[in-house]
């Protein structure tokens, strides 16, 4: 059974690396979405290898009761599915402050935290140097004293970047 399971990992890995497709070496944009408001978010991806990159991203939240800023970096790993279109997985963290109108105690306060964060998504490279994603980017935070930030959080967003 061990030699069937290391037989399928060494199989899978080689289909994902012969599919990649050359990704982008820079990509800057927007991603736009949120799980429980509205957030705007500047993103930037830096390839490090054909097939895997880094994604940075620093946005704005807003929601009923809040407002706040979130830094997230990731790890990526990037598929080709059919022609243009790649999809992609990655795994990484960030930190987050809000600031919290009308909690349980009647005071507006603020509250700053760490979070882990996973990435699955779809993107599409144009002919132009142009790319569209829709990603969902579970996330659990971590640290917080005012805010039940300690459950998972589903963020989807629409990404479009410029590539360079």
């Amino acid at each position: 059974m061990k030699k069937l399971i290391l037989l399928f990992a060494v199989f899978a890995t080689f289909t994902f690396a012969a599919s990649a497709q050359e990704i982008a070496d820079n990509a800057i944009g927007l991603r736009l979405g949120d799980s429980d408001g509205f957030g705007a978010e500047i993103s930037y991806q830096r390839a490090l290898g054909s097939n895997n990159r880094l994604e940075f991203d620093l946005g704005l939240r807003s929601g009923n009761n809040y407002d706040g800023f979130k830094l997230a970096g990731l790890y990526q790993w990037v598929w080709q599915l059919d022609g243009d279109f790649n999809w992609y997985a990655g795994a990484g963290g960030g930190l987050a402050s809000y600031s919290f109108d009308n909690i349980p105690n009647g005071n507006d306060d603020s509250d700053t935290f760490v979070f882990a964060a996973g990435n699955l998504g779809i993107e599409y490279s144009f002919d132009i140097p142009l790319l569209l994603s829709l990603d969902f980017r579970p996330e659990i935070g971590f640290g917080g004293d005012l805010y039940d930030n300690n459950d998972l959080d589903f963020d989807i967003a629409l990404g479009i970047r410029y590539q360079f």
